[in-house]
């Protein structure tokens, strides 16, 4: 049996996540019994150092195909990130950046992530303390970061769905503000196309 692999997500954000790689060295550092491999795709932020191996970043098909690979997913916030590890039938583990330490520019990981982190769809890490424990558990027990063949039937459907009402319902929103705000960016541009239209 080949030892257990530990894949990191950061993203592709041009903001440094050091946070996330310092705490997987640390705790690959202190792993008792089992020596998991751990790749870390770290993009902007430190490359990490050994023995954990460091990719700047995947192409998209060898992403997925790591994904698909490993035994437990670390990723950022993202919600793409965390929809597609779903998709690949694994629970990530989810750290989200933190925009008053730098790791972002608001923080809306941080909503999503606990939202997600509340109905079970990931498993939430915002301290170095949980993320040991989310790990020290994946080793034990891989099979609780699997999502069921049904869950991820379930997930490219009717969230897919429910993202795309959402999306449209944003885009009215903002039709509808720009149509009663002409000061507004957008605004102005659309009464004066609609008044030469008339």
């Amino acid at each position: 049996m080949s030892d257990p692999l530990v894949l990191v997500l950061l993203g592709t954000d041009v903001h440094p996540f050091d946070r996330l790689v310092g705490w997987v060295q640390r705790w690959l550092a202190d792993c008792d019994g089992v020596q998991p491999r751990c790749v870390v795709q770290h993009g902007t932020s430190a490359e990490p150092t050994s023995p954990v191996t460091g990719v700047t970043f995947y192409p998209h098909d060898e992403l997925q195909r790591m994904v698909r690979a490993a035994d437990v997913v670390v990723c950022h916030g993202g919600p793409a990130t965390i929809t597609e590890c779903r998709a690949a039938g694994r629970l990530p583990v989810v750290v989200p950046r933190d925009p008053a330490l730098g790791e972002h520019v608001d923080g809306h990981q941080q909503r999503f992530a606990r939202m997600f982190g509340r109905s079970g769809l990931v498993r939430l890490a915002e301290t170095e303390d949980t993320l040991r424990a989310a790990l020290d558990l994946a080793m034990r027990e891989p099979a609780e970061f699997a999502v069921s063949r049904a869950d991820v039937l379930e997930l490219t459907d009717a969230p897919a769905r429910r993202v795309g009402d959402v999306v449209d319902g944003l885009i009215a929103a903002r039709r509808q503000a720009q149509e009663r705000s002409p000061g507004r960016p957008g605004g102005r541009a659309l009464l004066t196309r609609r008044a030469r239209a008339r």
